[in-house]
């Protein structure tokens, strides 16, 4: 893991960097905010320790700035205990903030602290999209995408193709589809052969080859993974998503 710490103090950034280093850490410093905004651009550091009260720009604005574009952990440090300054610090995106003066073996644990939150929080947000080859799923929104252009898809219509892009390459049994996309409210596999052909339609997939939804007669289903660059043609951008209200779908 790579520190950055940012202060405008060289004495305590060395007593940082040593304890930091004992901890495991790779350590990178900066002691104005520009040179802050510099480091974190080059060294790409997973944490950010960061003093309010650094020379030039100031902890706040260098956070907001950081925030333009990162969403690298921070945690603000201050001899400033203050209910405002706090709250206006994790306002502007702050993950924690420390009063000077602190333990350092308590701020190497709040450190960590905020990185294991950080990294459940980066796991939650990659395991609601689903990507396989040009499909991107989201389960929150059921937003769907081929190749960046939306594809409205019916609520039923996204989750037999949100299971089947979860397995890409594995055959799903018509059941197992079946029991996934209508729950207690039931249906059969008749009714599933119907939705699927909307849902190519709608994709512009084909029925067999690489990046098709292909039946397994008696079976079940699976999307075929793209080979080598092989898939099915793109679909052309419009006005509006795909398959949406008086809109055809369109595939070529």
């Amino acid at each position: 893991m790579r520190a950055l710490i940012v202060d405008g103090d060289p004495d305590l950034l060395d007593v940082m960097t040593y304890a930091l280093r004992r901890e495991g850490y790779g350590v990178v410093t900066a002691a104005t905010g520009p040179q802050a905004l510099e480091r974190l651009r080059d060294d790409r550091p997973d944490v950010v320790v960061l003093d309010l009260r650094v020379p030039r720009l100031g902890g706040f604005e260098v956070c907001r700035r950081i925030r333009l574009d990162s969403d690298v952990p921070i945690v603000m440090v201050s001899s400033s205990p203050e209910e405002r300054d706090v709250l206006r610090a994790l306002e502007l995106g702050a993950d924690d903030y420390v009063a000077k003066p602190f333990s350092l073996k308590v701020l190497a644990a709040r450190m960590e602290t905020v990185l294991r939150r950080c990294r459940r929080d980066a796991d939650a947000r990659a395991a609601r999209t689903v990507r396989a080859g040009d499909l991107e799923l989201d389960r929150e929104t059921y937003e769907a995408t081929r190749g960046g252009v939306p594809v409205a898809l019916t609520p039923l219509e996204f989750r037999i193709l949100y299971l089947l892009a979860m397995n890409e390459g594995q055959v799903i049994p018509y059941a197992r589809l079946v029991d996934y996309a209508w729950g207690y409210e039931g249906g059969d596999a008749s009714l599933l052969k119907t939705h699927i052909c909307h849902i190519r339609a709608k994709l512009g997939l084909p029925p067999d080859g690489p990046g098709a939804i292909r039946a397994l007669p008696t079976v079940g289903y699976s999307l075929v993974k793209p080979r080598d660059g092989i898939g099915p043609r793109p679909l052309v951008r419009s006005g509006a998503p795909v398959g949406a209200p008086d809109e055809r779908p369109i595939a070529v």
